[in-house]
């Protein structure tokens, strides 16, 4: 057995088997070699020398299975000591502003969120007397190897494990897919190997966690749903009257139901304005009412203002389409590829707003592995469940249905910290979060099976089975909790639940795909129109600068256009209503004619609804309230719909003679051929997916809004045309194109690049500056090491890493945050060694566990099995490597050597390229 592991770990040649103490300075060693030191010419190409030795012992052989980092402490407890005392440090602080390359922790929002262990606040320092109970036992007996052969075998189990317990992710970094599903495997199976009563209990438990969680999520964000339409509907009509007797109550409600009643009195009426003057004070009172609502969500909503250093990869984080575009890289500039250390950029730093908006875009990132701490915080939730109260309140053309989401995910993400196995791992987490949003639309839209759908189709990046059913059941304990709540007093859980009695005939299918074809060329015009928009009123400096004044003018404009118009003064979801619904259900809502001659009356009066309520939803998508996209859109749909369905109707009826609707046209009533409501409620669907392009989600939406088996042709009829016609006319959604025009680091998994080329043409050339060679000594100088991270910080790879290798061979790779942490725990930096590969054997690392970690020993910190690809592996390859594995980088090979490093944004910027020429 001795013979057969030392011929498997040669002790390399540079130490002997037993090594001497390491040295915690540089001048104390005497054999140290000074190569690392020249380290300031930072075009130097990486070429290290090739001894005529065999080739060293990977340092997976004999690195410990346990780390000694700080597992939950605030990043600005660790400020380094080095910053002058005098300094001034503001929001404008850039990262890299100092001398010394030191990062400025307060700078950046509070990192303190999750953590890579189970003991908060403490430093963990194993001391394993008894092996038998060890992470390395456990994790090789997890993965059915026999810890009974002894010492080898366990030597053996090491080489393909890493320690599971690592540093938190950077703020607007990657999450590591990877490292997450494998601690969850480990986790899992050591739970599971526990066969007694005890151990099959904490299984059922474990188990039972994700139903208990999504069911508290569901219950949470029904409870939420309620308070903001409860809340929302007894403030709407402040604007236009009060109710006599008890001012909190809407004019339904007041009226019992009816739409006018003496109960109910305008402003006019109260003040006692007669004649013309009732109107102009109704008129000013509205006004008022809309811009102080609309100020009051705004400012709520810059509570949650937040700063990031502008190096990072970001230009904005919520829905302005004003973002300035990033650099294109040419030949003589690609830092992406040959990035040189260049002095960070003096610009102010990046600035967003994590209220403002739906956050569906946001959302969609998030679940991508995209960290952004803060986002799905309790501050978020409370200030966004509270502003689009009032931004709804203010009549403005958004509505409530993408915040449900972000609401919802809000939730999700608090929810987690009820159970470490979801607070601590990032992937299981994601699994809860996909749960919640969908949870939100279902809530929205009174369609728990569409809430899955959305989640499915539009914001989740992974999805397994047992998550689809698990997020079934939280839309069904959210539909059923705000049906028990009853927000709208009438039993149903959404305001605009329409039914229709009568089947569509099939002329009308025809009409149908006109629609389709209108509809989705709406909707896609309308995100150029916001894009262009953002482009110009939004670059205005006072714009830009003061996002209150925005808002402001938007909500003028609204009130002053709305007032005079019955439907643009609606609330979207009542409009909606009142476009969908068949005139034998409603009567009073103005659109049902009781005589042909009055349709085009009609018309005419949609026709300027239609277009006041396109201007208004363009111009107030984007600005800093809580604003959803999704009814908004249905309604100007609705209003498209409902003047072609009655355009349809007058022809019935001036030509009731035509052969494919003479039969129908000799029954008695308009509707006897023609419902225009279906028509309504077909093209608020299909502008709905020219806009999001939602597809089969969107028609089984529909389908629970009219719980109508006959009526599913006709709106998956539309809803395919209209993504086919708006994909020839704009290829991005409204999403996507935040996504695209706010550079984040999205790498779509729906998406099928085209590629011709191969790894090779993507992988920056090594570098010096780049690596961490310890072919001479495994001994590094700590100044060595932060200059490094210097660079690696200044070309805006937080979550980047730094290649250990000896001789040409990879032997290991550092993440960046894992050496920042390492390296602010020295008590003396400037003359630490740091030691990146460990030499000692197995008996060694058994002796020395009963002692505290050396600070200066980064091997724990290590990752000793970096996944890596040949230089020459197809693109295709890789594409699926960091779409299906979520990896942050890909260490390239040539002929086993290292050559080089693929970072994830580096692959997310080659296939933003393509598409920006066509080649994908």
């Amino acid at each position: 057995m001795a013979n057969r592991r030392s011929a498997r770990f040669p002790p390399p040649t540079y130490f002997a088997v037993n090594p001497p103490p390491m040295p915690r300075s540089a001048r104390s060693h005497p054999g140290f070699l000074m190569a690392e030191e020249d380290d300031g010419d930072d075009d130097t190409t990486f070429s290290p020398v090739v001894a005529g030795l065999a080739t060293p012992t990977s340092p997976t052989a004999t690195r410990r299975l346990h780390s000694a980092r700080t597992s939950d402490l605030d990043l600005r407890s660790r400020l380094p000591s080095r910053l002058p005392s005098r300094l001034h440090l503001d929001e404008h602080s850039n990262l890299l502003a100092f001398s010394d390359g030191m990062r400025n922790y307060t700078s950046a929002p509070n990192t303190a969120g999750h953590r890579r262990s189970s003991r908060a606040s403490s430093i963990i320092v194993p001391k394993h007397h008894n092996r038998s109970g060890s992470l390395g036992v456990r994790l090789a007996t997890a993965l059915g190897f026999d810890t009974g052969r002894g010492e080898a075998g366990l030597a053996e189990s090491k080489v393909s494990l890493f320690t599971d317990e690592r540093v938190w992710y950077d703020q607007f970094t990657s999450t590591d897919w990877v490292h997450d599903s494998i601690a969850d495997a480990f986790r899992l199976r050591d739970l599971r190997s526990r066969k007694d009563f005890r151990g099959r209990l904490y299984a059922w438990f474990d188990g039972a966690q994700g139903w208990v969680l999504v069911a508290i999520i569901g219950i949470i964000t029904a409870s939420l749903a309620y308070f903001v339409t409860v809340t929302e509907t007894s403030i709407f009509e402040l604007k236009e009257g009060l109710c006599a007797g008890q001012w909190t109550l809407d004019r339904r409600t007041c009226c019992s139901g009816k739409k006018e009643c003496s109960a109910w009195r305008s402003w006019g009426q109260r003040l006692g304005a007669v004649g013309p003057g009732e109107v102009w004070v109704d008129f000013t009172i509205y006004v008022a009412f809309v811009i102080f609502f609309a100020i009051a969500s705004c400012l709520l909503t810059l509570l949650t203002r937040t700063e990031i250093p502008s190096n990072y990869s970001l230009t904005t984080l919520d829905e302005n389409l004003a973002a300035d575009p990033k650099p294109t890289s040419n030949s003589e500039d690609k830092p992406a590829i040959d990035d040189h250390v260049v002095q960070a950029p003096s610009i102010p730093a990046t600035v967003y707003y994590p209220a403002a908006g739906s956050g569906v875009a946001e959302v969609k990132v998030i679940l991508s592995g995209f960290v952004v701490h803060g986002y799905l915080g309790v501050k978020t939730l409370v200030v966004k469940t509270l502003a689009v109260i009032l931004s709804l309140a203010s009549g403005m053309s958004l509505g409530k249905e993408g915040p449900y989401v972000h609401i919802a995910t809000c939730v999700g993400n608090i929810a987690c910290r009820l159970f470490s196995k979801y607070h601590h791992n990032d992937g299981k987490r994601r699994e809860v979060l996909s749960a919640a949003a969908a949870s939100g639309v279902g809530v929205a839209f009174g369609a728990p099976i569409g809430g899955v759908l959305f989640s499915l189709e539009e914001v989740s990046y992974y999805f397994p089975p047992k998550t689809l059913f698990r997020t079934f059941f939280c839309c069904i304990v959210a539909s059923l909790s705000l049906k028990f709540l009853n927000p709208y007093g009438t039993g149903k859980i959404v305001i605009f639940e329409v039914r229709y009695a009568t089947d569509w005939k099939f002329f009308e299918i025809f009409v149908f795909i006109l629609l389709g074809v209108l509809s989705g060329a709406l909707g896609a015009l309308f995100i150029k129109a916001c894009a262009i928009w953002a482009r110009t009123f939004r670059k205005i400096p006072a714009i830009k600068k003061w996002p209150v004044l925005e808002v402001a003018l938007v909500a003028l404009v609204t009130g002053l256009v709305s007032f005079w118009n019955r439907y643009t003064k609606l609330a979207v979801t009542e409009l909606l209503f009142d476009l969908a619904s068949p005139c034998k259900v409603d009567t009073s809502s103005g659109l049902c004619p009781t005589d042909g001659n009055e349709i085009l009356d009609i018309i005419r009066y949609l026709g300027a609804a239609f277009v006041i309520k396109s201007l208004l939803t363009t111009i107030t998508f984007g600005i800093k309230v809580p604003a959803g996209i999704y009814v908004p859109s249905m309604v100007v749909g609705g209003l498209l719909g409902r003047i072609v369905g009655h355009a349809v109707q007058y022809l019935v009826y001036a030509y009731p003679n035509v052969s494919i609707w003479s039969q129908c046209a000799a029954e008695e009533g308009l509707e006897s051929c023609v419902t225009p409501g279906v028509y309504a409620l077909v093209a608020a669907g299909a502008t709905m997916c020219g806009v999001t392009r939602l597809s089969v989600t969107l028609a089984v939406i529909l389908f629970e809004l009219t719980g109508s088996l006959d009526h599913v042709l006709p709106f998956s009829l539309a809803v395919l045309v209209a993504k086919w016609t708006a994909d020839a006319v704009e290829p991005f959604s409204i999403y996507d194109l935040l996504t695209e025009m706010n550079s984040y680091p999205l790498l779509d998994n729906k998406l099928r690049p085209v590629f011709t080329t191969d790894l090779g043409d993507i992988t920056p050339a090594v570098r010096s500056h780049r690596v961490i060679d310890i072919s001479n000594s495994p001994l590094v100088p700590a100044p060595v090491l932060r200059r490094k991270l210097v660079h690696l910080h200044s070309v805006g790879e937080l979550d980047g890493g730094l290649p250990v290798v000896r001789n040409n061979i990879l032997v290991g790779l550092i993440p960046a945050p894992d050496l920042e942490f390492a390296l602010d725990k020295l008590e003396d930096e400037e003359s630490s060694l740091c030691l990146m590969a460990q030499t000692a054997t197995w008996h060694d690392t058994e002796e020395n566990d009963d002692h505290d970690q050396d600070p200066t020993d980064f091997t724990p910190f290590i990752d000793p099995a970096p996944v890596s690809l040949d230089i020459h592996s197809p693109m295709d390859l890789v594409f699926q490597c960091f779409v299906k594995l979520g990896l942050r980088y890909i260490c390239v090979l040539r002929d086993g050597q290292y050559a080089g490093l693929v970072h994830k944004k580096t692959f997310v910027k080659y296939i933003k390229e393509l598409e920006h020429t066509g080649e994908t």
